[in-house]
């Protein structure tokens, strides 16, 4: 006869409650399931009698996983990690979210490599706004989040760990060639040219508001939004308004009639990062892609790749 603690970890009762985890609707994973809702509903409160703690909790009709959840989450990964190390580092599906406003150039390039060493691996991104990507993360939607950090948007850091990519500086972009002997500018002299925003809530628009407001400076008049650092070139570029644009973006960009950039001073400086819930990367697939980027950017670093691509599409 099995025990409770055998039970527990029996193959049927771990699958109802990874389901559940990722569905975060009963109702949903119950029908992924084959089962009833009642059925579901009653296996996780004996899992829940068993562990002694509630795994899930409810915000209105949201379901939320509660610090045992985590914890029982990150054991039940480490578990079929164990079991399945074998195959499952090249098989499944890995999916990322990506903050929109970051340049993915590295990050397809990387796939593609990744894809044809590893046919059987299938990545998924999602191009996130940062309440998106927070939002799928806790409901674990996605397994991996590349942005900018760091971020007070999210209080409780404790389900959370984080691998930086790269440090980046945000950089004034502008046209007024009185200006474009300096290196470093202050906020104040920023703002005599209208600028393209980054839309209201997007990290790095949050960023500028808070250094401006450090600063004492007035925030400059913005005139047109846009969420990818693409867009925001271009329309400077085309209407000779300001805007302000990661150094790892603008890095390979030369021969830009009429423009220049400058550090801001005192400077914006930032992380790139993957971040993720806690044993996430215990999980062989997950591990697998994040040791392949490791290599990928040990051969050439992450500036290296992104001029490379830059002069491949030039």
């Amino acid at each position: 006869m099995k025990t409770k603690q055998e039970s527990i970890f029996s193959s049927k009762t771990l699958t109802y409650f990874l389901q559940l985890a990722e569905t975060m609707n009963y109702t949903q994973a119950a029908q992924i399931l084959g089962i009833t809702q009642p059925a579901l509903t009653q296996q996780i409160k004996k899992l829940e009698r068993t562990v002694g703690a509630p795994l899930f909790y409810s915000v209105g009709k949201k379901l939320r996983l509660s610090d045992a959840g985590y914890t029982m989450l990150e054991a039940t990964h480490q578990i079929y990690g164990i079991l399945n190390q074998s195959t499952s580092a090249t098989q499944g599906e890995i999916n990322i979210g990506l903050l929109a406003s970051v340049e993915d150039a590295v990050f397809e390039d990387f796939a593609i490599g990744l894809y044809q060493s590893n046919p059987d691996l299938k990545i998924s991104f999602h191009m996130l706004t940062r309440k998106e990507i927070w939002e799928r993360l806790e409901n674990n939607k996605i397994d991996l989040a590349i942005m900018y950090l760091p971020d007070d948007s999210i209080k409780n850091w404790k389900p959370y760990e984080s691998k930086k990519i790269i440090s980046d500086d945000l950089l004034f972009i502008h046209h007024d060639e009185q200006l474009s002997k300096k290196r470093r500018i202050k906020f104040k002299d920023t703002t005599s040219q209208p600028w393209a925003m980054y839309p209201e809530g997007y990290y790095l628009d949050q960023t500028l508001h808070e250094a401006y407001k450090n600063q004492l400076a007035d925030f400059p008049q913005g005139v047109a939004n846009f969420t990818t650092p693409n867009q925001l070139l271009h329309f400077s570029m085309e209407t000779q308004v300001s805007t302000a644009l990661p150094n790892s973006f603008m890095i390979g960009q030369d021969n830009l009639p009429n423009t220049w950039t400058a550090h801001f001073e005192p400077n914006i400086r930032f992380d790139l990062a993957f971040v993720f819930r806690k044993g996430k990367a215990e999980i062989p697939r997950i591990s697998l892609f994040l040791a392949q980027f490791d290599r990928y950017l040990h051969t050439d670093d992450y500036i290296s790749r992104l001029k490379q691509l830059r002069n491949q599409l030039n």
